[in-house]
């Protein structure tokens, strides 16, 4: 009986496990669109793995109705309905996209096309009005203008090259706009009634708007097109009025606007604009306040479960925070304080880039700092809190730099071509309108990552430099602002190592070393 129990047993086996029963969950892996890449992108692609859903930007030479992909990237293994690397979709309109894998996520593509649209008459008082939704436009002339026959300067009411107007406005013709003027604009086989409404008004120079930063004042006016228009400002309890400096004004036809700078934060000034001897309406705004940088010195560290280095002092408020939680799984701290400082005295931050690992496995970790929190490790990947509450208007983010270069020898599948050439630093400020933290995740299964180019950007500026310095360099980053009007709600600093750090790109060995940041309010 013996000799058959080695044929009785597997039989056995295979018998009980029929009987049972599989009740293990299917893993959840969320299925992410990756990269989408519309044919006449006007820039990168907005991907929201949190939110699953994907903005595409396109130009105005492309018909919204009939999008077409040419790349069209998901998590692999995934089936996709509809697949968009085939056909022609209506985006005028939100279009909806099935990812199934075990479980089934519904992505949500949206499109934003902006068309440039203008209307200009000879002697017009500013800009024209253009209402795109309601298909008008509206715009000032002197009231001596003789409306019956205004001379059109400029007209473009359609995407460029796809357009033909019913009746033809041509440039430099005069027309008759007593009454309302209907044009019919048709762009793509689609027509849109338009209507053109010119108003004769008394006052030729007005001071539209004004917005005070704490220490710019950016003032907007108009008058008519053919005539010098500025702005005048004082301290509101002072009698002198100033002239603003002629480099600070910009004119554009009847259009004015102007910064000014060198003012006292806190403090009420009086603006004003004015053409020839006339003076228009006077409007009062009040400075911000100025804010100091917290540790933008680097100055203070502590050392965490003696592995994890912290840029803040212990028991204090964090305004700073590293990647060192993530590093610290699979080695040591790749951002540390030292005495390597531009002054002599105190502590500047060190960034390394260097593979982390044990017995060969592991990753690459770039040494980076950032304005922010860690919020925990995700397997060998982090995710993060970027940014901290902000209010104010700066100018510039100032400090001191020192990099070491070296040749990128780990890539990922994304930037292999980049494998071979020197490592790039990154120092980035950007200030936006986010409502609460926002989440990096550097896992590529549901990658979010900081996109300069997205919708929630207010000012942006960056510095990139990929060779070596014997010495600290001091450096200044100028924002650029998108939206002078809209007050932000997080500031956000990051200085990495290596610029393709979160793609597990970079040298193994560059170093980035930073200190005393500032922010500057003045231009």
């Amino acid at each position: 009986m013996q000799k058959y129990l080695h044929i009785l047993i597997p039989a056995i086996l295979i018998g009980l496990s029929g009987c049972i029963k599989n009740d293990l969950p299917y893993p959840k892996i969320q299925q992410n669109i990756t990269v989408l890449t519309p044919e006449g992108a006007k820039s990168a692609t907005l991907i929201d793995s949190t939110n699953l859903t994907a903005t595409v930007y396109l130009t105005e030479d492309v018909d919204i109705y009939k999008v077409s992909f040419s790349e069209f990237k998901f998590t692999p293994g995934a089936e996709v309905t509809p697949d968009l690397s085939e056909g022609n979709y209506d985006l005028s309109s939100p279009l909806y996209v099935t990812l199934s894998k075990y479980q089934s996520y519904r992505w949500q593509i949206n499109a934003e096309q902006t068309i440039d649209r203008y209307f200009a008459v000879e002697g017009e008082i500013g800009e024209s009005t253009v209402d795109a939704v309601g298909k008008r436009i509206v715009l000032q002339v002197p009231f001596s203008a003789d409306i019956t026959a205004l001379k059109v300067t400029a007209i473009k009411l359609g995407p460029a090259g796809h357009t033909v107007m019913t009746p033809d406005i041509i440039e430099g013709y005069t027309y008759d706009f007593s009454q309302p003027f209907a044009v019919e604009v048709n762009a793509w086989g689609r027509t849109e009634d338009w209507t053109i409404y010119v108003e004769r008004v008394e006052q030729t120079v007005n001071t539209d708007n004004a917005e005070a930063w704490s220490r710019v004042i950016w003032a907007y006016g108009s008058c008519e097109a053919e005539k010098t228009g500025s702005f005048q400002y004082k301290q509101s309890d002072s009698e002198e009025w100033l002239e603003i400096d002629p480099e600070w004004l910009t004119q554009n036809g009847g259009t004015l606007s102007c910064y000014i700078p060198h003012l006292q934060p806190l403090t009420s000034y009086d603006v004003r604009a004015y053409s020839e001897n006339e003076y228009a309406n006077i409007l009062t705004v009040k400075t911000e306040d100025t804010m100091i940088l917290p540790d933008g010195s680097f100055d203070q560290w502590w050392l965490k479960d003696n592995k994890i280095w912290c840029p803040w002092d212990e028991g204090g408020t964090p305004y700073w925070d590293t990647g060192n939680t993530g590093a610290a799984t699979l080695g040591q701290s790749n951002v540390v304080p030292t005495d390597h400082t531009v002054t002599g005295t105190g502590q500047a931050a060190q960034l390394d880039t260097k593979f982390v690992g044990i017995f060969g496995l592991g990753k690459l970790g770039a040494g980076s700092i950032y304005t922010g929190s860690f919020a925990k490790v995700d397997g060998t990947n982090g995710i993060l809190d970027f940014g901290r509450p902000f209010t104010l208007r700066p100018t510039k983010l100032r400090g001191y730099y020192q990099y070491r270069t070296a040749d990128i020898d780990y890539t990922n599948t994304e930037f292999k071509e980049l494998k071979g050439r020197p490592d790039t630093c990154h120092i980035y400020i950007a200030l936006t309108d986010w409502t609460a933290p926002y989440q990096i995740r550097t896992n590529p299964n549901n990658r979010q990552l900081f996109n300069k180019d997205a919708d929630y950007i207010i000012a942006y500026g960056e510095l990139l430099y990929s060779g070596t310095m014997d010495n600290y360099e001091p450096f200044e980053i100028k924002l650029e602002y998108r939206d002078y009007f809209t007050t932000p709600t997080y500031l956000q600093i990051t200085c990495a190592a290596s610029k393709y750090g979160d793609f597990f790109t970079g040298a193994n060995g560059a170093t980035l070393y930073v200190d005393e940041f500032s922010l500057d309010y003045d231009y």
